[in-house]
């Protein structure tokens, strides 16, 4: 462990062999992150990962007393089993470790809709647990002639996430039916496929925990979606995008004129129309999540966001927020104002895990 005051934190990211021998504070996209921390006097270094050399970093991690973690739940091909057993490992010898993967399991998958889908920024979820289950309840929520949204368990960028309304009727024999999908991957385009051919499509996403998510799709999610990044249960920054993955083609266009997602533009958490919302999460939904799923405030993440869709308007005119996603596994990029919150948060973490160590 370090001998300097205020400890020592990894910075974990994903890299090849190379990166890691060639790794700096300030030669990847989280330089920011670590000017922050040696601006508070944190000693940090990088933690370049991969599977093929994950003993490597083990040993790393034991040596210091925090681990910030930046790593997709699926990364180049591979999802995080192996390096979550070994940051289980490391927190269990006294490391702090942020984002911990008992807390992702709680909140930074998209089960995390169905489980607090009765909180007011909750829709008509529902959660199929296996194929079958599907198959039965899929149909029925078609029949209505109204798009859903699914969403496989843990995934990025997209992957996993479909767009799916009837064609046609959704008839007595639903595998016959016809339903147009549209995957939220970047250039992804509008099919027409059978719904039997869309099950069979997605059975990959049921292996081991595996569970699709159903959402209703909203109507006003061509207004955009507006990102709340967090620190702890501190709101820390926004961003704003106008045109997002699921975007509809313009009306009386072909599908394939649907444009692809815009940059989302940042801002600061003193952004003004973010205020109401800001508001709510800091002191409403927040806390109610944490009862709900059982996280103190100490163990959310350091540095974790959430996506909200537009809901329709209350009486009173005013915009609702939807929950569409939480993020926790690897938050970047971030607003300019998020870094100076993450290094406040990283050495009272640290502080915590001295004093802690040190106590009879």
């Amino acid at each position: 462990m370090s001998e300097n005051h205020h400890g020592k934190v990894a910075v974990l990211y994903p890299g090849d062999y190379s990166a890691r021998q060639d790794a700096t504070p300030g030669n990847n996209r989280l330089a920011s992150i670590f000017k922050a921390l040696h601006d508070l006097g944190v000693e940090a270094e990088p933690a370049v990962y991969h599977d093929d050399f994950c003993e490597d970093v083990h040993r790393q991690l034991l040596s210091v007393d925090g681990v910030l973690v930046w790593m997709n739940p699926i990364q180049d091909g591979h999802d995080r089993s192996i390096l979550d057993a070994m940051l289980v490992d490391v927190a269990d010898g006294g490391v702090f470790v942020s984002a911990h993967p008992d807390i992702i399991l709680k909140m930074g998958t998209k089960e995390v809709l169905y489980r607090t889908r009765d909180m007011e920024w909750g829709c008509d979820t529902h959660r199929y647990a296996t194929l079958a289950q599907m198959r039965r309840e899929l149909p029925e929520r078609l029949a209505s002639g109204s798009a859903r949204v699914l969403k496989q368990y843990r995934g990025n960028g997209g992957d996993g996430v479909w767009k799916i309304e009837p064609a046609a009727g959704i008839s007595r024999q639903p595998s016959e039916a016809l339903v147009r999908i549209r995957h939220a991957k970047r250039g992804s385009l509008e099919e027409t496929i059978p719904l039997e051919t869309f099950f069979k499509r997605c059975a990959p996403y049921f292996a081991g925990p595996g569970k699709i998510i159903d959402q209703a799709y909203q109507a006003r999610l061509p207004d955009g979606m507006v990102r709340c990044y967090m620190v702890h249960d501190t709101v820390v920054g926004f961003g704003h995008q106008a045109i997002n993955a699921l975007f509809p083609a313009p009306s009386g266009a072909p599908s394939s004129d649907a444009p692809e997602p815009g940059p989302r533009l940042y801002h600061p958490p003193t952004m003004q129309p973010f205020q109401a919302l800001k508001r709510k999460l800091e002191h409403l939904w927040v806390p109610e999540m944490q009862r709900l799923l059982g996280i103190d405030t100490h163990r959310l993440p350091i540095l974790w966001d959430c996506d909200f869709l537009l809901g329709p308007r209350n009486a009173a005119g005013e915009d609702t927020y939807l929950l569409c996603e939480i993020n926790v596994s690897s938050v970047a990029p971030y607003p300019e104002s998020a870094p100076p919150f993450v290094a406040e948060a990283t050495l009272a973490r640290l502080r915590e895990t001295i004093q802690t160590r040190h106590r009879p």
